[in-house]
């Protein structure tokens, strides 16, 4: 039996939403005492906890050079001149901010589970999005480092410059409040993360920290099987990672219905809601197929980048938000 997409299934319940949540900074304060430091050298604008990749006279001491004729002799390092007999600059490494870009899927599948008020980060996968990428804003806020949002379905649909002062950063935040709000039954788009990291990756020009929050699922059609889809949202990735950007993946899903299928044993009319394609089965039939499918995707994501270098995290939204960034933030600790 083919199906039209097992990991984008999604049950029937109308939207009954009562949106009556906004983002208040000083809920996000929990995360604000930890240091979300990149791996990589970033290149930034001002003198904070990053080292950059370019190499000044301000900070940090990184190595010789030898002296060129006619520049200042500021920086000769007379002591070494003393040993060899020759001239040479000391070259120090300066250390700057990090401009971070968090990247958001509104696709109509993030708005899972359909029934649910965004009124707390665990509701559905784009308010764990949106929690999530506050308090992430909040603690590079406090660090002084630049942020923008990039929110994207089908086509990226809204993306602020990375600034990091106090009205841009609320600014974030009334964009990041508005996309909780779901849209009408019928209206939602579909995905195309790999087309929108394509274009990210080249309008960003500069070394960047890239934070993509998505359940990476994608529509299937005639052309694109699972594994085609997968191979081109690695490929969309790895030109993130040549344009030397660091690239963190949360991948959000609902894991006991999404992953585990943990349905009743009855029968559901299932409505992928990117595409309106329906299915009438009772889970029971298909739940191994389908646990295997997931299983396989997931491991494969894992593989794939872990090979490229990307920090990919799996986002169980029935964790809760403290659970998946403190567990993230301890990671990353032991990882520089």
């Amino acid at each position: 039996m083919e199906f039209f997409s097992l990991t984008k299934l999604y049950i029937r319940i109308f939207y009954l939403w009562d949106m009556t949540q906004t983002i208040h900074p000083e809920s996000l304060l929990r995360f604000g005492n930890l240091e979300l430091l990149a791996k990589a050298a970033v290149e930034g604008f001002i003198t904070g906890l990053h080292k950059s990749p370019f190499h000044g006279f301000s900070v940090e001491f990184a190595e010789h050079r030898q002296y060129n004729t006619g520049e200042s002799t500021r920086h000769i390092d007379w002591k070494l001149y003393a040993r060899t007999d020759k001239l040479f600059v000391k070259r120090y490494e300066e250390e700057t901010n990090l401009r971070c870009r968090i990247v958001i899927d509104r696709s109509a599948g993030m708005y899972f589970p359909f029934d649910a008020k965004p009124d707390r980060p665990d509701a559905n996968k784009i308010s764990f999005a949106v929690f999530a990428a506050a308090s992430l804003i909040e603690l590079l806020r406090r660090q002084r480092d630049a942020v923008g949002i990039t929110l994207y379905s089908n086509e990226v649909e809204y993306a602020s410059p990375v600034k990091s002062g106090l009205v841009h950063i609320r600014h974030l935040y009334h964009e990041l409040e508005k996309i909780l709000t779901p849209p009408a039954e019928g209206q939602g788009k579909a995905t195309s993360t790999a087309a929108v990291l394509h274009q990210i990756a080249d309008t960003i020009h500069r070394r960047s920290l890239v934070i993509l929050f998505s359940d990476l699922f994608s529509n299937y059609d005639d052309t694109h099987t699972p594994q085609t889809e997968r191979n081109e949202l690695m490929e969309a990735i790895r030109h993130l990672r040549h344009n030397k950007h660091e690239v963190i993946i949360f991948r959000v899903s609902d894991r006991r219905l999404e992953t585990e299928f943990a349905f009743e044993n009855r029968p559901y009319l299932f409505i992928d809601p990117e595409t309106g394609a329906e299915l009438r089965l009772n889970p029971a039939e298909i739940r191994d197929a389908y646990r295997k499918t997931l299983q396989d995707f997931e491991h494969e994501m894992q593989l794939m980048c872990g090979q490229h270098g990307i920090d990919y995290n799996e986002a169980d939204i029935g964790l809760g938000l403290n659970r998946v960034l403190s567990a993230f933030m301890v990671k990353r600790q032991r990882m520089l």
